[in-house]
């Protein structure tokens, strides 16, 4: 996936120990666990932790924005693959991806206070939009722009919009409202009703066959 190619391009030329890499993200997940708020975690204070130098955590990360989406990355559901059989199906199954993140979060305190202190910092809301959401979208429009082209989909709307018509309803109820429903048919419904439109059903026309 183009997060996946993002993330080893980003990480090229880096000296690798998987098991510093480990400690010092654990390292992070059992401070924010213990209640330190993320503003208040210094490179000084993880490397203690993490029982490693500073040099090899700047070794891995420019600084701690960088280090904090990989935190938050780990902790959270991993993107699923794409079945690439269609592209509704691939919408399909971004949706449940998106709303499987949603149930995560509610269910987490720890994932869900990350997200929120995340959002309360510019910087690092940035390096989280530039190299998970951003990298999401394209795939997202990607797979409309396919289902256009193969027929799925209409070709005289807006792909920007369609994208939004799709994945809006998911991010509302996973996002801005906390208490919605999150039903294991949410996906497959988003799509349908999309697909349906929202217009009055034209009811059918009475028959007027002469009785015999």
């Amino acid at each position: 996936m183009l997060e996946q190619d993002h993330a080893k391009e980003h990480r090229r030329g880096r000296p690798r120990s998987e098991a510093a890499e480990r400690a010092i993200l654990e390292a992070v997940v059992k401070l924010l666990e213990d209640g330190v708020p993320l503003a208040s975690l210094s490179i000084e204070r993880i490397a203690r932790t993490a029982g490693v130098g500073k040099s090899t955590i700047y070794r891995r990360w420019q600084g701690k924005e960088e280090l904090f989406v990989d935190v938050l990355r780990e902790i959270e559901p991993p993107d699923a693959e794409l079945p690439g059989t269609s592209a509704l199906d691939d919408l399909r199954v971004m949706l449940e991806s998106i709303r499987r993140r949603g149930l995560a979060q509610r269910s987490s305190a720890l994932l869900h206070n990350v997200v929120v202190q995340m959002k309360s910092q510019p910087r690092l809301w940035e390096e989280y939009y530039r190299t998970v959401v951003e990298p999401r979208r394209r795939i997202t429009l990607a797979v409309i722009e396919r289902g256009v082209a193969s027929g799925e989909l209409r070709d005289d709307i807006d792909v920007d919009l369609l994208h939004d018509m799709f994945l809006g309803p998911m991010l509302v109820r996973t996002l801005h409202r906390p208490g919605a429903p999150l039903d294991e048919d949410l996906a497959e419904r988003i799509v349908c009703t999309a697909l349906q439109g929202l217009s009055r059903r034209t009811p059918p026309a009475p028959d007027r066959t002469p009785p015999v």
